[in-house]
């Protein structure tokens, strides 16, 4: 009886579904066989496994055979695959251990002796693990990924409880010595079709009692020119869960304790996940391998389980809750996000650093301000509220609007404006004293000694901001640098604050030496100062029918849904409310191509009207989700609805600064149902919501009175003193604009 016996197959892979079917190790079988047999030990059988009588393979195993009577060819059948032959391989076996190798692949020099050696040490084990190569087929360094893993385990023969993240789901078959009596003992072999290592080096996982390793390379593996097959896209992923599930379900027979039954579990979802989230493997069968891949989770998932830290534990929470949604997004950066961002120009040509830096060593223009929305996107927000106020309390201040170009037709009549990314924008940020922005320069652009930078932010932060965004993986993809990030920060003088929440979160967020201007938001002073005239014009100018409610409905963008802006069906709700009302749907700035059309005049498209202030004025009531439009349209208050379908996944993909729904605006809904019934049932404008929101209110309007701009312009543009600035007026004192239908005369 031989020591070893080295089984190396060649079959047809079968490929998968479309494809062509392959011949696997027949062009480097005979280095492969060669390898094995220049070994220093001899003490072995070569089982050479071709699956056709008329390849290429089983004339070289044949040619083997009569040149060394230590290689015995053995046939499989072709429909087998390589589980197929490596089971016969198995039966044909007669060795003490058996050792695979890939036909692809061949024996490190010494690897023999040097498994001989370590079970000399050891004493007989059920599986001896080895280290080893993966080799690019073209050219490359050689990788160890199983190097740090095996470095983990004790220098002596151990169970598995004292090493549980030694399993075979995270090592190959191919270079793992396995002792035949064990395999025998359990009846293992590997699972037909797809995914056959994973299923049996799961299945041995659990059963072996008795490991050890070798920290020395025993084989090197070529890697493919085209690839594993099983990374290809096709039916053959929804095998995966298939073999998970039968090692999960052996487990649990065999009785594994939790120290050994989670690490296992992990590893296996692991795999899954990966596959879950790759864009292209499962083409159309992303959803069904989702979901049935959570119900495997939720069946299996072991006693006292804790998830992992980090992206990979978000993964799990969301397969466990069958949030097939938010998984989808966790497969890379958000692609909305990923878009604007590309919108914005660098300084990519030498020509343009050159004329940039030539710019940078002129005078500074004292007098010129520039001002940017939303990475050029119009004349909006603050930095549009700051710019009207400057032109009258400081209109010796030149002031200029960058945009994009395809922006420019939008700016109103007078405002000066420069296209982004042409050599007067360049010129402008290279000599402007004054630069307002509420998002942020691009990272081309230097801070010069004497120029003052203002940010304005754009919102009352509920998710996370800034390097707190590091903590949710999904958000931190998009998010890029963060050393990059800080750079941009740490070029503000100012950032403006609209109430206490948003002081704290900024100062945790972008830590930097700028002063905190609690003088709330420019943008919102119209809600004090438009008069009912105002809002009536407005709702004309919409469209909006005299005498119906208006619903302004206008849901957040979701980092871990990048393909979603509309979650509700409007046409249902409207059907439900009747024809006193009408919807004005506003969708994220990210989603202006995908959002809904107006429907029979009860949905009133105003995701593309410039200003959300004006809808706001129009709207009698928001729907809205987690979207920080809320913070503004509480300074009217007109009544406010949540509607909170995905409160938990939202707050554990993208971070919240604070228990949103633990001190709502308004009534709380989760379902359509449930919205709405708030509505039908009044509660929408009664006490209740009128409690809720008044709190609300005195919480997050603290600062906007109406005349934030100007603050902001005598502080920032003319230089006052900070103490001569005049705190905002008191919430009781305050008037907003009317709506144009009354509470009390709703029904």
């Amino acid at each position: 009886m031989p020591r070893f016996s080295i089984i190396v197959p060649s079959y047809g892979d079968g490929g998968p579904p479309g494809r062509v079917d392959t011949r696997v190790g027949e062009g480097r079988l005979s280095l492969a066989l060669d390898s094995v047999l220049a070994q220093s030990y001899d003490d072995f059988e070569v089982i050479a496994v071709a699956d056709a009588p008329d390849s290429v393979a089983a004339a070289v195993a044949a040619r083997h055979a009569r040149r060394d009577t230590r290689v015995t060819p053995v046939r499989s059948r072709p429909s087998q695959g390589r589980a197929g032959a490596l089971n016969a391989g198995m039966r044909a076996a007669t060795g003490v251990y058996l050792l695979f190798l890939d036909g692809d692949d061949t024996l490190a020099p010494g690897a023999l002796a040097a498994l001989d050696a370590r079970l000399a040490e050891t004493g007989d084990v059920d599986v001896l693990y080895a280290e080893h190569e993966r080799v690019p087929w073209w050219e490359g360094e050689a990788a160890n990924p199983a190097a740090p893993l095996l470095a983990k385990t004790p220098t002596d023969a151990f169970s598995p409880v004292e090493a549980p993240h030694v399993t075979g789901v995270q090592l190959p078959v191919w270079g793992t010595l396995y002792r035949r009596s064990f395999l025998t003992e359990h009846e293992l072999v590997l699972p037909d079709g797809h995914f056959t290592d994973l299923g049996f080096g799961g299945l041995v996982s659990v059963h072996a009692g008795r490991i050890a390793v070798l920290r020395s390379v025993v084989v090197r593996h070529l890697l493919r020119r085209q690839g594993d097959p099983l990374n290809q896209p096709g039916a053959h992923h929804m095998e995966l869960l298939e073999r998970v599930g039968q090692v999960l379900s052996r487990a649990a027979e065999a009785g594994l304790t939790e120290d050994r039954s989670g690490p296992l579990f992990e590893q296996l979802f692991a795999v899954v996940l990966k596959t879950a989230a790759h864009p292209t493997r499962l083409a159309g069968r992303r959803r069904a391998f989702f979901r049935r891949a959570g119900r495997l989770y939720r069946r299996h998932r072991p006693a006292g389980f804790r998830r992992p830290a980090g992206s990979l534990g978000v993964q799990h929470r969301l397969l466990a809750t069958g949030a097939y949604t938010a998984f989808r997004a966790l497969r890379g950066a958000n692609r909305k996000a990923a878009a604007v961002a590309r919108r914005v120009p660098r300084a990519r040509t030498l020509r343009t650093r050159l004329y940039y830096r030539s710019q940078l060593i002129r005078r500074i223009d004292p007098d010129l301000a520039v001002y940017c929305a939303y990475w050029g996107r119009g004349y909006a927000c603050n930095p549009a509220a700051i710019h009207a106020k400057a032109a009258e309390l400081a209109p010796h201040i030149r002031s200029v609007f960058l945009v994009e170009a395809d922006q420019a037709h939008t700016l109103p009549e007078g405002v000066d404006h420069a296209v982004i990314g042409s050599r007067r924008y360049w010129q402008l940020l290279a000599r402007a004293k004054y630069l307002v922005n509420n998002a942020n320069f691009e990272g081309a652009v230097v801070k010069r000694r004497g120029s003052v930078h203002l940010s304005t932010q754009h919102g009352t932060p509920l998710k996370k901001m800034g390097i707190e965004q590091a903590e949710h993986p999904v958000v931190a993809a998009a998010t890029g640098s963060f050393d990059r990030l800080l750079g941009r920060i740490d070029r503000w003088d100012y950032n403006l604050s609209s109430n206490r929440l948003s002081t704290e979160v900024w100062e945790r967020s972008f830590p930097s030496s700028y002063e905190m201007l609690e003088y709330g938001y420019p943008r919102n002073d119209v809600y004090y100062t438009a008069s009912a005239d105002d809002v009536c014009r407005v709702r004309r100018e919409l469209g909006v029918p005299e005498g119906r409610t208006a619903l302004l409905y206008a849901p957040t963008h979701r980092d871990h849904d990048a393909g979603s802006d509309t979650r509700l069906d409007l046409g249902a709700l409207c059907d439900a409310l009747g024809d006193d009302f009408v919807v004005l749907l506003r969708a994220h700035y990210f989603h202006d191509d995908d959002r809904a059309r107006a429907r029979d005049g009860r949905i009133i498209d105003v995701t593309g009207h410039r200003s959300s202030e004006d809808v706001c004025l129009a709207a009698d009531a928001l729907v809205t989700d987690y979207s920080s439009i809320v913070f503004d349209y509480a300074n009217l208050d007109r009544p406010v609805v949540v509607y909170a379908d995905d409160w938990d996944v939202y707050r554990e993909t993208r971070g919240v600064t604070f228990d949103f729904l633990g001190s709502p605006p308004g009534p709380v809904a989760r379902t359509p149902g449930e919205l709405a019934e708030v509505f039908r049932s009044g509660r929408w404008a009664g006490p209740e919501a009128d409690e809720l929101r008044a709190r609300f209110r005195a919480r997050f309007c603290e600062f906007d009175d109406g005349r934030a701009a100007e603050r902001v312009v005598r502080r920032v543009l003319l230089g006052e003193p900070a103490e001569r600035i005049e705190p905002a007026v008191p919430l009781p004192r305050r008037t907003p604009a009317p709506a144009a239908v009354p509470t009390s005369s709703r029904s």
